[in-house]
Parts: C-alpha cells; structure tokens; sequence
C-alpha cells in the first residue's frame, strides 16, 4: 500500500500591519509589530531582521567591541607610558655618569705629585708617562676601551628606551577627542 503525499503548497505569511509604534530589535533595526499580535507572542518574536545583516552579526545582539578602549585600559596605557619614560630619564642619567668617568679617566692627571702637579698625565692631554710610577690599572688601554663600551652601551639603551617612551606616550594619547580646525584665515574652506 502505497500512500501518496499531497505536494506542499508554499504558505504565505499572514499580511502585517505596521502600528504608529515599532520596537528595536536588539540588532538596531526597527521592527514592525502587527496590529493584532497573537496572545502569548511578544513583540520582538515577530520582528523581522533586515536581509542585509552583516553575516557573523547576530540578532541575538552581542555587539562588536569597540575600538576605542576602556578609561581603565586607557589609565593603564598611560601608567605604561610615564614608567618608560622614568626608566628613560634613569638610562640617560647612568649614560652622563658613565661618560663623565670616561672624559676624567681620559683628561685628568694623576699619580704621585711633584712640585704640587701630579706626574702622570692622563691619556689624551700629554705624551704617555713610561714610568713604574705612572701604572694605574684604570688607566691602561684595555680598561678604557672596556669603559667607552660601558659608555656606548648605556648611550644606545638609554636612546631606545627614550624612543619607546615617546611612541607608549603617543598610543596612550591617540584616543584623545581631536580639537576642530577654528574658522580662519588659514582654515580650509567648507564648500
């Protein structure tokens, strides 16, 4: 026995009447409520979702984060900041001193004192002292070569540290409301 299934006939929606009132579905798109919406129904269970929702947005409503951060996350990007900057200002400080002993290791004399000036001249201001009374380990070549590292070292961190405080200052500064051109002389016109 073989029973024969009727083909289905498409159905067409009952007809809707829109009211003076409409509801928001939580998508943003306004609704439209029926005149005489069935008991039980609510209104946001009839409404209908525009065609040309974005695929991956849902009607269920979780919205898209925003991009403009939080006050905290922003609180927090500006903390970041003024730390780097401290650590800057710190790195080039160590630089300066690290530089200044260089410059005295190079310039100053040194050694025993003869007739109230010292006998040995420092590296760069007189002829190199040969005596046994003139060895100082600091000023041996291999010492000073070791601080002018020591010097450049510091230089360069102290510089890229400078850098990346500016560019943390910056990011943490970018979310600002910007201020409008004023009306001027030298404001581009509108029109």
């Amino acid at each position: 026995m073989t029973s024969e299934v009727p083909p289905e006939t498409p159905t067409e929606p009952p007809a809707k009447t829109p009211t003076s009132t409409s509801a928001v579905t939580s998508a943003g798109a306004p609704a439209e409520t029926p005149a005489d919406t069935p008991s039980g129904a609510s209104a946001g269970a009839l409404a209908e979702t525009p065609a040309d929702t974005p695929s991956g947005a849902s009607a269920g409503g979780s919205a898209a984060p925003s991009p403009v951060p939080s006050s905290d996350a922003h609180e927090r990007e500006r903390r970041h900041a003024q730390r780097a900057e401290g650590w800057s200002i710190v790195w080039m400080l160590v630089a300066l001193l690290v530089w200044g002993w260089f410059a005295f290791l190079m310039l100053a004399d040194y050694g025993p004192e003869y007739d109230g000036r010292p006998v040995c001249r420092g590296p760069l201001v007189g002829p190199l002292s040969e005596g046994r009374r003139c060895e100082d380990a600091w000023r041996a070549w291999p010492a000073l070569l070791g601080v002018l590292a020591l010097a450049t070292l510091t230089t360069v961190t102290a510089a890229a540290t400078t850098v990346y405080a500016r560019v943390l200052t910056r990011l943490a500064h970018r979310d600002r409301p910007s201020v409008p051109l004023s009306e001027g002389p030298g404001a581009p016109s509108r029109g």
